[in-house]
């Protein structure tokens, strides 16, 4: 079979499963083979040799299993990274949080940040390469997590700057940190999810108690009790009025919410009234 009717066959395969089977199976196909997209339109009319290890992966994402586990590769930002089961896959909502964070440390010079439920590390890694100065501190409470943030880091030579710790929030994180990052876990226990990923993203990165602001809450009050200057997460789309309602109550922060590409409330950040 020829690597044009293989892509042909596989998107018939993969219909049920994604909304973009033919993008789906060019990724699959290509990582199998090491080479870029581009080479499949080229050699359309050459046969594909061994396709144990192909039928594998396809057989995997005809099972809802995240194309990006498949392959241990995800795009995110400017670069790729490699990715695991344990750590959450980077979407591209939270690339929008990058961009917030950015923005802040940029406009006010900071120096040190933290960043908790650091995952794959895409966060850290990115905003480590954008500010050459940035230092991070970065926890996770699992260790799968950390290991995938781990590879992560030592791949782009960011050991020396982002010190990754096993723990909750920032417990034992005695540096003074001037903000804090975090996509925490904000969906509600009861919320429908697809099987791609329910059944194999990590639910200790996904999942929060209460109505999904429960870890919200509690980093917005950390931050506050240590006086940290500023705050960036991503939220829900439907948690806006809760947090604002939050942090109203606490009197120590002004907010600003953001949304994502579908207008949707997507993040804030917050910035002490006390400066």
């Amino acid at each position: 079979m020829t690597l044009h009717q293989t892509l042909q066959t596989t998107t018939e395969r993969l219909k049920h499963v994604t909304d973009r089977p033919r993008l789906e199976a060019e990724i699959l196909l290509a990582s199998s083979l090491n080479v870029d997209r581009s080479f499949l339109l080229l050699h359309a009319d050459e046969e594909l040799k061994d396709t144990k290890g192909f039928e594998a992966w396809i057989e995997r994402r005809a099972n809802h299993e995240p194309v990006e586990y498949i392959t241990g590769r995800v795009s995110f930002y400017d670069i790729e990274l490699y990715i695991a089961p344990g750590a959450l896959i980077p979407r591209p909502e939270t690339e929008i949080l990058v961009e917030k964070a950015a923005e802040v440390i940029r406009a006010q010079g900071l120096t040190r940040i933290a960043e908790i439920g650091v995952g794959s590390g895409a966060v850290s890694v990115v905003l480590a390469r954008m500010f050459p100065r940035l230092r991070i501190v970065a926890s996770d409470i699992s260790e799968d997590a950390l290991a995938v943030a781990r590879r992560n880091v030592d791949s782009f030579g960011l050991e020396d700057r982002i010190a990754l710790r096993h723990m909750s929030l920032l417990d034992g994180i005695e540096e003074s940190v001037q903000m804090i990052v975090s996509n925490p876990p904000y969906v509600a226990r009861d919320a429908e999810l697809a099987p791609n990923v329910v059944d194999y993203e990590p639910h200790t990165a996904l999942f929060a108690e209460e109505q999904g602001d429960a870890l919200l809450r509690e980093i917005i009050a950390l931050a506050a009790d240590r006086g940290i200057g500023y705050v960036a997460c991503e939220m829900g789309y439907d948690q806006r009025e809760r947090i604002s309602a939050f942090v109203k109550q606490l009197g120590v922060y002004s907010v600003d919410f953001y949304t994502d590409l579908a207008d949707l409330d997507r993040g804030f950040v917050l910035e002490s009234n006390k400066k």
